[in-house]
């Protein structure tokens, strides 16, 4: 038993989990025990294996082009910094762990995710420049396709970023980083570098 049929979009139902498993590019919500797609592609069913005690099918969506990795919640993200304002900063999501993303997606870190500490006195210009990468755990999948980003850990923050000199800054604390060409200090949310 295998069929593909409708095409669906992340966000759309594609069943209850009391019915079905979620498999790839799909995910079961345990508020209310439904199972959406996490990615554009087409609605398949597979039979559970004969040897399987659970007996429910599984559901996957299967992408319609090669599709690589898929941030979830929990996911420790590569971003790269695209616009920063009072209370946001955006971010384009390049890697998934090790593995390189084949699609766009967006990721937002919001002022309360910069930090654990002093959330109310987090200043997201001092935090993030645009071009800056980052290394961040996605929280949960936000408003218009796009994730909520958290960068509130020691690990987590500005792993490179460019001076105005066109060099690659040093980091010198966990708020600063410093051009080895001008000396010139800039702060930034700094991830501590895990060996």
């Amino acid at each position: 038993m295998e069929e593909a049929d409708e095409m669906v979009t992340p966000g759309e139902v594609l069943g209850k989990a009391t019915d079905l498993k979620a498999g790839k590019g799909a995910y079961a919500a345990s508020h209310n025990n439904t199972i959406y797609a996490s990615l554009t592609g087409f609605r398949r069913i597979q039979a559970p294996p004969p040897a399987s005690n659970d007996k429910r099918p599984t559901v996957e969506v299967t992408g319609h082009k090669a599709h690589g990795p898929v941030p979830e919640p929990g996911s420790v993200v590569i971003a790269r910094v695209t616009k920063v304002m009072a209370r946001t900063a955006s971010a384009d999501i390049m890697c998934v762990g090790p593995k390189s993303v084949r699609e766009k997606f967006t990721g937002i870190i919001r002022q309360q995710d910069v930090r654990a500490t002093e959330i109310d006195k987090v200043d997201m210009h001092l935090s993030f420049h645009p071009g800056d990468i980052v290394r961040a755990v996605v929280l949960s999948l936000g408003d218009a396709r796009a994730y909520y980003l958290s960068t509130a850990k020691n690990e987590l923050g500005v792993v490179s970023a460019e001076s105005s000199a066109g060099a690659t800054m040093v980091p010198i604390s966990w708020t600063e980083m410093q051009c080895p060409l001008t000396g010139q200090i800039e702060l930034r949310k700094v991830a501590k570098v895990v060996n």
